[in-house]
């Protein structure tokens, strides 16, 4: 009887294991392998040890793609953690045509990503939507080069990202608010509480935990980010963020030992910046609740 209660919980277990160790466990062991080869499209390779990881130290294109992708972070996810929680607080009121406001915030994260990019491309464009407005309501009086200037490029790009990611946290942020005693805001609005102190004292202790955990996906998700950097961007280093730098390798080069060595480098670089996001925020909530 004891050996079959020991068994059973693994039996149950044993089809998420297998697929964790096919599609998670053996790949990432495999990624690793691989980044100590110099193995090519055509070619088998052979075991070169740590060189692929000395190249990409005095490699200047991983330097631009590094800055490029804290760039991205250090404005991507400060806005996808603190953004979506006043649109939460705003879709949350009892309103006629509130719902579809809901839908239109929601739609982005849905639709698909490479469609999307491609329209804010369009009209990114020199001759595209955004020119044209500019140009006609006389705040600039020459092409505004979105697609071609590096920083203007990255912007637009970041600019793709948080309009695309912002309903999923709002979702978020909108499950957490619903579960927020109302008795506390009624209890203290008779106290005589206004709306400032009610949000502070109130709401954001219970949010606490939703913003470390939006500030953390936020960060792995914008350290992946692929789609807006490979539809908007040329094939300019400049402007190519970690995710786009292992796309070109491959593609390329066909290097796959380099492309696996810059992967490695990627999963420790999401590990350190989302550790960072974490303690960072919860530094933030640390201090605020000693005053």
């Amino acid at each position: 009887m004891r050996s079959h209660r020991f068994y059973t919980p693994w039996l149950l277990m044993l089809p998420a294991l297998v697929w964790l160790a096919l599609f998670s466990v053996w790949p990432a062991i495999n990624t690793v392998t691989l980044s100590f080869t110099n193995v090519h499209q055509l070619t088998g390779g052979h075991f070169i040890g740590l060189k692929n990881y000395w190249l990409l130290w005095h490699d200047p294109h991983i330097r631009d793609a590094v800055i490029n992708t804290i760039v991205f972070m250090a404005i991507c996810v400060p806005l996808l953690t603190f953004l979506p929680l006043l649109l939460a607080l705003l879709v949350q009121r009892n309103v006629r045509g509130i719902a579809f406001f809901r839908t239109a915030f929601y739609f982005p994260v849905i639709a698909s990503a490479v469609t999307v990019a491609l329209i804010w491309k369009w009209m990114l464009d020199d001759r595209g939507l955004f020119n044209n407005l500019l140009q006609t309501m006389g705040v600039v009086h020459k092409t505004v080069p979105f697609l071609t200037d590096r920083w203007l490029l990255l912007l637009s790009a970041i600019a793709l990202t948080v309009w695309k990611g912002l309903g999923y946290y709002m979702i978020l942020y909108m499950s957490a608010l619903g579960s927020v005693r109302r008795e506390l805001h009624e209890a203290a609005a008779v106290d005589g509480a206004g709306a400032w102190h009610m949000f502070r004292y109130l709401t954001m202790p219970h949010m606490r935990q939703y913003l470390e955990l939006a500030g953390l996906l936020g960060s792995i998700y914008i350290i992946q980010n692929f789609d807006a950097v490979f539809t908007l961007t040329p094939l300019n280093p400049q402007t190519q963020n970690l995710p786009y730098l292992i796309y070109r390798t491959i593609q390329s080069d066909s290097d796959y030992g380099l492309a696996s060595a810059q992967g490695v480098i990627v999963v420790i670089f999401t590990i350190v910046i989302a550790t960072f996001a974490l303690r960072t925020v919860s530094s933030l909530f640390r201090q605020e609740n000693a005053r």
